[in-house]
């Protein structure tokens, strides 16, 4: 995944380049609205990226016992209702031996949850910034739809972890 995720995200930075020197040259909205879609395509998955190698950089361990990571008691329910458990094996996973029960102890995969959500949460937050870029190219659209799809996204993602953390904490606790 880390390769696919690299070779689109080189894509989408080439074809913004291509696309802007075409906007360039022939003023047209067509290739404006396709510089400025690959552009915050561009954004949204080098950022994911960047975000990412920012947390396993400056974040070694995350405690799953804060209350930050604590599953409220509505949580429960909600997944429940949106059928987490039948569409979050369809998902993917950007490094799966992250969470690899050969390579890992449970402890370390409650833990490497913990950061994935916050790396997600973090992506959540960063899919608005385009917003900005509206301002000076218009379209605001277009920034807001690739915005709320991204964050969507994300926050599948979030959920998927706080759906599976309570159980990963049930066998630590059951093991010690």
């Amino acid at each position: 995944m880390p390769k696919i995720m690299k070779f689109i995200t080189a894509f989408c930075f080439i074809t913004a380049i291509f696309t802007t020197i075409l906007y360039r040259s022939f003023n047209s909205e067509r290739y404006k609205t396709l510089a400025i879609t690959f552009g915050t395509s561009t954004y949204h998955l080098g950022m994911r990226l960047l975000v990412g190698v920012l947390y396993n950089i400056g974040m070694k361990r995350a405690n799953y016992k804060k209350k930050w990571y604590q599953i409220h008691s509505w949580e429960s329910r909600l997944y429940q209702f949106i059928k987490v458990k039948k569409w979050k094996a369809k998902m993917p996973t950007y490094d799966p031996d992250t969470f690899s029960i050969e390579k890992h102890t449970w402890d370390e995969i409650a833990q490497a949850m913990c950061q994935a959500e916050l790396i997600h949460e973090t992506n959540i937050v960063l899919s608005f910034v385009p917003l900005i870029a509206s301002i000076p190219f218009g379209s605001f659209n277009v920034f807001f739809i690739t915005s709320i799809c991204s964050a969507i996204f994300d926050l599948l993602f979030v959920i998927i972890q706080r759906y599976n953390r309570p159980r990963i904490v049930k066998l630590i606790v059951r093991q010690r």
